[in-house]
């Protein structure tokens, strides 16, 4: 079974190097997002499934456009039955879904048509839905639209945070997707559409979400920092300065107070007021400093914060 392998981020790398080693499919290609520049200075950053490709010894394909001439000419001559795509990052055009001998296949980690679109691990912890999971779909022009050949749920604990859901989708991502390849590539299973009436969107995270607005309920911040764990974070403005949260804890104290206001602070972590009780912040990082824990926050900040 010949595949065209698109995707780009850290879970779609561990399903390509998982998918690499099965015998019945042959990578015959990957597609991944153009190198970009790190943070510091000038070098190029591969991508991580770039990284994987590179370790399995197969052929990359970074292109900037996806209709030039030259990548239509370069895919063109691979014999593939299907194009997989998970976590890409580009829009597929008309001629690459028509590409494959069999199906162009995309992984979504959601149960569509709900969160359609860029972000559907973190609108389902911001929203504090208990499950999740993944729909494994024949590719359409229309985003996310496709028909769907298999959904699988995945429950959401209340401890899970953006990284620790998103590795359960993808070991889900890993155990099912094969077995649904064969399934196509036998005739043995048939796709169906999508409940339009129901379908949901979600919108791309940007670094300006990460800020903490101490005017919704707790439980709303505490689902927020579960979503923008690792990125974009958590963070709040104190005296006009920009603090990134690194861990907080949800308290059932209620004093009256003004959101956003401090309660108190204590060894145990800093207690800020919210619409309906408060938080507890127990790590968190100044900016161009290390993190620190409430203790030290307690001993270094206890001023700054009265």
């Amino acid at each position: 079974m010949n595949i065209l392998y698109a995707g780009t981020p850290s879970n779609s790398a561990k399903i390509l190097r998982y998918l690499a080693k099965l015998k019945p499919f042959n990578i015959k290609g990957v597609l991944t997002q153009p190198d970009k520049k790190g943070k510091r200075g000038n070098n190029l950053l591969e991508s991580p499934v770039a990284i994987a490709a590179k370790d399995l010894k197969l052929e990359v394909f970074k292109p900037e456009n996806l209709n030039s001439n030259e990548i239509i000419s370069n895919l063109g001559l691979l014999d593939i039955d299907f194009l997989v795509v998970i976590a890409y990052g580009k829009i597929i055009p008309p001629w690459l879904l028509e590409l494959p001998s069999k199906s162009s296949i995309n992984v979504h980690f959601s149960i569509l048509p709900k969160y359609r679109g860029a972000s559907p691990i973190q609108s389902a912890l911001l929203n504090g839905d208990d499950r999740s999971g993944i729909s494994i779909i024949e590719m359409s022009d229309d985003l996310d639209a496709g028909d769907i050949f298999s959904s699988f749920i995945v429950k959401i604990n209340p401890e899970d945070n953006k990284s620790t859901l998103e590795n359960k989708l993808t070991n889900k991502c890993i155990t099912e997707l094969p077995t649904i390849l064969d399934l196509v590539k036998a005739n043995k299973i048939e796709a169906k559409k999508q409940d339009n009436s129901s379908v949901s969107y979600c919108k791309k995270i940007t670094k300006s979400d990460s800020i903490i607005d101490f005017n919704e309920t707790t439980r709303n911040i505490i689902n927020k920092f579960r979503a923008f764990y690792g990125w974009p974070g958590t963070s709040f403005i104190y005296k006009d300065i920009q603090i990134k949260i690194h861990n907080m804890l949800e308290t059932k104290i209620i004093n009256g107070g003004k959101p956003g206001t401090i309660y108190k602070l204590d060894n145990d972590g800093l207690y800020i007021n919210t619409s309906d009780s408060m938080i507890v912040i127990t790590h968190l990082q100044f900016p161009n400093k290390n993190i620190i824990s409430s203790n030290d926050v307690f001993n270094s900040y206890k001023k700054f914060f009265s």
